[in-house]
């Protein structure tokens, strides 16, 4: 390995985690006081946001304007329930903003290893997919930027992962050719899949330790609970 490319979110930073209770807290202190049941609502969240995200092409276009996609999960939700209302949507999903805000850490351990891979002299790229304004902001708020050579975001180039324009574009900036590179990353297609098909290793992080799904295709050249994992033979 002479490079290593890495992914954001749900790799060195917890994303996900907490998500259920940011949606209940921001429909307790939002839409409650509007006369809406929680009880009702959370639901009807719960399948707003798998009906939004789980359409790949929907994913692939909303995924770039996160404050635009709470507000229409939300919309939805409060259709279903039989209370429409832009507004109350919008006080909603900002109320959830800031719970998520709040949330997100980097994993414990990951500064500490991005620090050794410096250390050591190795070339790093960050990776990631999404809203340029949400990247850049996580990236400040935990120092990201001085542990990469080369930093990628979805919104800022123009596309995203899987897309290999994104890979190649990385490893030019690095001067490295895809066999001396890996890609760690917590997504099967856009952070294995996709690069081993340009010819870089790829390391998954699985940190729930539930394995590779049975019926899918793709094939870690390494699995790993943890970012931190990456330094271990």
């Amino acid at each position: 390995m002479k490079a290593l490319l890495v992914d954001l979110d749900d790799t060195l930073l917890d994303y996900s985690g907490g998500v259920d209770e940011c949606w209940a807290g921001a429909c307790r202190s939002a839409a409650a006081p509007a006369g809406i049941d929680v009880a009702t609502l959370l639901p009807a969240l719960a399948r707003a946001r798998r009906w939004f995200w789980d359409d790949p092409v929907r994913h692939a276009r909303e995924r770039t304007d996160m404050n635009g996609a709470w507000r229409q999960i939300v919309a939805h939700a409060l259709e279903e329930v039989g209370h429409p209302s832009a507004r109350l949507a919008a006080e909603v999903a900002e109320a959830f903003a800031v719970n998520r805000w709040e949330r997100m850490v980097l994993y414990p351990g990951a500064r500490e290893a991005l620090t050794r891979l410096r250390a050591q002299g190795m070339p790093l790229a960050l990776v990631t997919n999404g809203d340029k304004t949400h990247q850049r902001r996580k990236i400040e708020m935990h120092d990201l930027a001085p542990f990469f050579d080369v930093i990628v975001i979805e919104g800022e180039f123009g596309v995203g992962k899987p897309d290999e324009s994104v890979y190649r574009h990385v490893l030019g900036a690095l001067g490295v050719s895809p066999r001396e590179a890996w890609m760690v990353g917590d997504n099967l297609e856009w952070d294995v899949a996709a690069p081993q098909r340009l010819g870089l290793r790829a390391a998954w992080v699985d940190a729930p330790g539930q394995g590779v799904p049975p019926e899918s295709p793709v094939r870690p050249d390494r699995i790993l609970r943890a970012f931190t994992e990456i330094l271990e033979p």
